[in-house]
């Protein structure tokens, strides 16, 4: 059996791998991305899998085994409120206490007047990002840190011990849990590493949205300053959790940066000269970046072309993935375009049809990986996510 299982790994591996090439597998890879829906399908609640990651662990191989996907992400319920807890992280809003219990985790971001960075910090950050997260903006976004320049306190200490003990407890489970994936059911881990663009890091934990909109018009020199200062340290986080074998990509995560957000001239001048570089870094070094580009991303498909063939997968969320097709799926290989609300109130009929035509849509010629336009979450019926992979299997044979 375990033979066995090795050698559906690896079959899954060249199908994967071959398709994020940009190039024609045996079948169409599929690799959902999915998160508290992986709760509902094993019996758990969403505060019962985000309390405990062993639980999201083990309802995320269960559904690996259980659909037989080809790749899966070891946990995308990727805040552990064991290591967000342990130095009191303010932005998040917990299943079960700060939300219902069957609620996936929240991003709570502050108002304009109480972001975590002021406008008149753009400095600190520009001359020492390191110092400035560290002195300014972690006592700001924790409970217990204690603020530069005040007496430290017992908790302030023992938050620093406990948050390092819980980030190395996490963090290293997650090598045992790709080996269970791999064993248990022959899947490849889908993603290795993270990426977010400099930008980003700005709109959604410094700035916020509402903070960083007015600086864009005020002060765009500082916005374009602080994007350069903090893309080496960027680089440095995506390469060090990148595949050694470079073979699954890089997860980057598309957030405030396309319009409507900003603007196309914002776009051109802030957002794109400060991320294409660093994507070409990586590539550089031989590692892919899948581009989950959340929202609509259409408008911006034209620079995302400018980059060496096959050196992302860009996975389709609101766009039009005919207009992705024809646009990039010469150079990239696309992935998504199945609606999230399809999978939540549609039939498995209307599934299996709107598969169907993503697949005659963007797969003819290989180059394409089956998911969800989004993150699937509870919202998600189990016949809906069985009919997207059954369907899948039978018709996207080549």
């Amino acid at each position: 059996m375990a033979k066995d299982m090795e050698q559906l790994y690896a079959e899954r591996l060249k199908r994967y791998v071959t398709a994020m090439r940009n190039e024609k597998p045996d079948m169409i890879p599929i690799r959902p991305f999915v998160a508290e829906f992986t709760a509902k399908y094993a019996g758990y609640t969403c505060q019962e899998v985000t309390e405990d990651y062993n639980n999201a662990f083990v309802a995320a191989r269960k559904c690996a085994a259980d659909f037989d996907w080809d790749a899966a992400v070891s946990n995308m319920v990727y805040v552990w409120t064991g290591l967000t807890q342990a130095i009191g992280l303010k932005y998040y809003g917990v299943p079960g206490i700060d939300v219902p219990p069957d609620t996936g985790f929240q991003y709570l971001e502050p108002p304009e007047e109480a972001a975590f960075m002021k406008p008149n910090e753009y400095d600190q950050l520009i001359e020492d990002p390191t110092g400035f997260l560290f002195n300014v903006w972690l006592p700001r976004v924790s409970t217990d840190v204690t603020e530069a320049g005040r007496p430290t306190s017992y908790r302030s200490n023992l938050s620093f011990l406990k948050g390092g003990m819980a980030m190395l407890n996490y963090f290293n489970a997650f090598g045992t849990q790709n080996e269970l994936l791999r064993r248990e059911s022959g899947t490849v881990s889908a993603i290795s590493g993270i990426l977010k663009a400099p930008f980003d890091i700005l709109a959604d934990k410094l700035r916020g949205y509402l903070g960083l909109i007015p600086d864009l018009f005020e002060r765009p020199d500082k916005v374009l300053a602080a994007c350069e200062a903090l893309m080496p340290h960027l680089l440095h986080v995506a390469l060090s959790g990148a595949d050694p074998e470079k073979n699954v990509p890089i997860g980057f995560w598309m957030h405030r940066g396309c319009v409507p957000f900003i603007s196309q001239k914002h776009f051109d001048t802030l957002y794109w000269p400060t991320l294409k570089p660093v994507i070409e870094e990586i590539w550089a070094h031989g590692h892919q970046v899948l581009f989950y580009a959340e929202g609509s991303w259409d408008a911006h498909l034209k620079s995302f072309a400018e980059l060496p063939d096959a050196s992302i997968v860009y996975h389709v969320d609101r766009g039009n993935i005919l207009d992705v097709h024809k646009a990039i799926g010469h150079k990239f290989c696309i992935s998504g375009g199945i609606p999230n609300y399809l999978l939540a109130a549609g039939t498995p009929d209307e599934v299996r049809d709107c598969c169907k035509k993503v697949i005659d849509t963007a797969a003819g010629d290989g180059g394409y990986i089956m998911d969800a336009s989004a993150i699937i979450q509870n919202d998600a019926k189990t016949e809906n996510i069985k009919a997207m992979t059954e369907f899948t299997r039978e018709y996207g044979q080549y």
